[in-house]
């Protein structure tokens, strides 16, 4: 086992491993609990959805950490949920088993552009200040989401964004688990992210302000509602509103996913120069899990952010991913227990997470207004707009168009003028 997953070569060992797969399974559990939620407004069974949650997420992590030895989660994204939901099923009044049948389409497009390369020469073209930003840019992101579940910035109509009710108890827990992990990490305890969300939910459950579950063991929900619907709605998915919604499943999964990738391989120390070792088998497992995801009864999977947790703790290969999978196999049984792990439980861990990924930001040249506007928009709009994707979307139309002015044509990669041209027309017919 050590040496398959490199644990010498990567400076780690199993309790390591272990207490991040640990940390970045707390951080990630909420998913159980909201993509059910959320995707039951479109129509969908909320217990089906909970299961196809657990087990795409099983898959989509166990391949990832296998098949690339990465110490990352794959699980369904919070932003796309959404889409699928209010935009798509809602907005559009389209029904979620044609949507699904969407989903499923869109991974296996994922599939074959990642068996194709085309995915893995795309990131390994991003320029490296680019890079550097998208991983400070999601660093700023998490840390405006962990302020927000902790209740410590809320929203305010005149202002957007203003600081919450800081005696409000829900977010003094919040705030406590946010000075104790801070102080457990300045005295160089290992760990401390993990241990401070254990504290935290502890003092919660003593204090009342989280609930003690009454049973520890449920029972798993079936699949049948939801389990192949994809297969018998094929023929409802060529209509121009689908087809504009396959797209932006493909533009937003793409990039949100090459974002995530770039940051955490980042915070890993896994980045040889301008490329991530491994990164078509990481494609490769991403775009898989999102096909099986959609068959299972879920809407598309990507790779979490909130894996960055556990990074921060030590993860470093793929033994971490199984770990995190053995706790997301655990918790179909144990689905009461999920109650406890609170967003003021997990708002500290990526509050500091995000924190610990700004540093990426140092890396940039910050002479060079060619690249310090690209990168700064970057950076600035994906926590301004709740979207990696986005972020990415300025940077890249950005970039481009500076080295354009500047008469430097041959320094830009021909793949970043289509990519340019897709996202102009991206915010043009679909933003």
């Amino acid at each position: 086992m050590r040496n398959f997953f490199k644990f010498t070569e990567r400076n780690t060992s199993f309790k390591q491993e272990t207490l991040a797969g640990l940390t970045t399974f707390l951080s990630v559990a909420y998913i159980l609990v909201v993509n059910p939620l959320i995707l039951s407004q479109a129509g969908m069974d909320s217990g089906a959805v909970f299961t196809a949650t657990a087990l795409t997420a099983i898959i989509g992590t166990l391949l990832i950490g296998l098949l690339a030895n990465f110490p990352i989660a794959i699980a369904p994204s919070m932003g796309l949920n959404s889409f699928f939901a209010f935009s798509v099923c809602i907005g559009m009044g389209i029904e979620w088993q044609v949507t699904l049948t969407g989903v499923f389409i869109a991974g296996i497009i994922f599939m074959l552009l990642s068996l194709l390369k085309i995915r893995e020469k795309i990131i390994n073209i991003i320029p490296l200040d680019l890079k550097h930003a998208i991983a400070s840019g999601i660093g700023f992101f998490i840390t405006f989401i962990g302020l927000k579940n902790g209740g410590i910035i809320i929203s305010n109509p005149d202002t957007f964004v203003s600081i919450g009710n800081l005696t409000s108890p829900t977010t003094l827990l919040a705030v406590f688990g946010l000075v104790i992990t801070i102080v457990m990490l300045v005295r160089g305890i290992n760990g401390a992210i993990f241990y401070g969300m254990l504290i935290t939910t502890i003092v919660g459950m003593i204090i009342g302000l989280i609930n003690i579950p009454s049973t520890i063991v449920g029972s798993i929900p079936s699949l049948e509602p939801t389990l192949g619907v994809v297969f018998s709605h094929l023929d409802g998915i060529f209509t121009p509103e689908l087809l504009a919604v396959i797209f932006t499943f493909l533009i937003v999964a793409f990039f949100d996913t090459a974002g995530a990738l770039i940051a955490l391989a980042s915070q890993a120390g896994m980045m040889k120069g301008n490329a991530i070792p491994n990164i078509g088998r990481a494609l490769l497992a991403d775009s898989s899990a999102g096909a099986i995801g959609a068959i299972l009864g879920t809407s598309t999977p990507a790779t979490s952010v909130e894996s960055s947790a556990g990074i921060a703790v030590g993860g470093r290969t793929g033994f971490t991913s199984v770990i995190i999978a053995s706790c997301f196999a655990i918790a179909l049984f144990f689905s009461p227990i999920l109650a406890v792990i609170t967003l003021e439980v997990t708002a500290p861990a990526l509050i500091i997470v995000g924190a610990l990924m700004v540093k990426a930001v140092s890396n940039i040249d910050w002479s060079k207004l060619e690249i310090v506007i690209p990168s700064f928009l970057t950076i600035i709009m994906m926590p301004l707009t709740s979207s990696v994707a986005i972020g990415i979307a300025f940077g890249f139309v950005l970039y481009p168009l500076c080295l354009v002015v500047q008469k430097r044509f041959k320094e830009i990669h021909p793949i970043m003028y289509v990519l340019c041209l897709l996202f102009i027309l991206y915010f043009a017919f679909i933003v």
